[in-house]
């Protein structure tokens, strides 16, 4: 099993930046791909961004250029610094680790929440 705890967010004012972390636990060395997710009220979940193991990225259109997510396999870390925030980023982020340890092969946290005030 692999658990994950997210850290980092709360109430900002727009044209702000907050930095949410992820911590991994468990059978980590399992985890290929990490990355994050967002879901705001009455939306589906949808993707923010992802990184390999060998840090390649995929950005959603709407945060590519305002956010960026790395990941520190020596702390077993995965971060979204996400700067410019605009009121449209208001939601729970979730981190997700792809992981063969983890029920369809996806571990998820119990998620964050980000609000973003005009």
């Amino acid at each position: 099993q692999v658990q994950l705890v997210e850290s980092g967010g709360g109430l900002v004012q727009a044209g702000g930046s907050l930095r949410l972390s992820c911590a991994p636990s468990g059978s980590i060395f399992t985890i290929t791909t990490m990355g994050w997710y967002r879901q705001a009220p009455g939306k589906q979940r949808e993707l923010v961004a992802t990184i390999t193991r060998r840090g390649s990225t995929v950005f959603a259109d709407s945060v590519q250029g305002r956010f960026t997510i790395s990941r520190d396999n020596a702390k077993n870390m995965v971060y979204l610094q996400m700067n410019n925030l605009k009121p449209d980023d208001t939601a729970v982020y979730y981190c997700n680790a792809v992981t063969v340890a983890c029920r369809g092969m996806n571990c998820w946290g119990k998620g964050t929440l980000v609000t973003v005030s005009s």
